[in-house]
């Protein structure tokens, strides 16, 4: 299991490139949505944050930040990937599903955007160009060498 989390896919240059991009926006544009929420949650006040699967305000906000932060870093340098894809998944489905239910197409485009995104990097993987190719292929030399 492991091995297909971590393995990168063999694809083109152009469409290593374009994973990339693709890592890198997506992680970098979900961080600036997590950062707020990162500081809301070590700051000193009070937490008051939307609880819809009823774990707490504080839980759910923890969770909240370890998509939107932890995972987000973790996309940028395509790590882990497809497992760091799962938890900004369903951050962005109980967005769009739960917490923008009532408000319409206009508050759920984004997070179904971002979840159409994540499906995408989850399906294909990093690409070459991610931590996710070099500890696979740095796993792959030393196995060769032990041979």
């Amino acid at each position: 299991m492991m091995k297909h989390i971590f393995t990168s896919g063999t694809y083109s240059k152009q469409l290593d490139l374009l994973l990339f991009i693709l890592r890198l926006t997506a992680g970098i544009f979900m961080l600036t949505h997590g950062m707020g929420k990162f500081q809301t949650l070590f700051g000193g006040e009070p937490i008051q944050f939307l609880d819809p699967l009823g774990l707490g305000a504080t839980a759910s906000l923890a969770l909240t930040v370890f998509a939107e932060v932890a995972c987000s870093i973790l996309l940028i340098f395509g790590l882990g990937t497809r497992l760091a894809a799962l938890p900004l998944l369903i951050t962005m489905l109980v967005a769009t599903f739960i917490i923008h239910s009532n408000d319409g197409f206009a508050k759920q485009e984004l997070p179904l955007l971002y979840a159409a995104i994540y499906i995408t990097i989850m399906v294909m993987g990093a690409g070459k160009y991610s931590m996710d190719y070099l500890l696979l292929r740095n796993k792959k030399l030393i196995q060769t060498n032990n041979n």
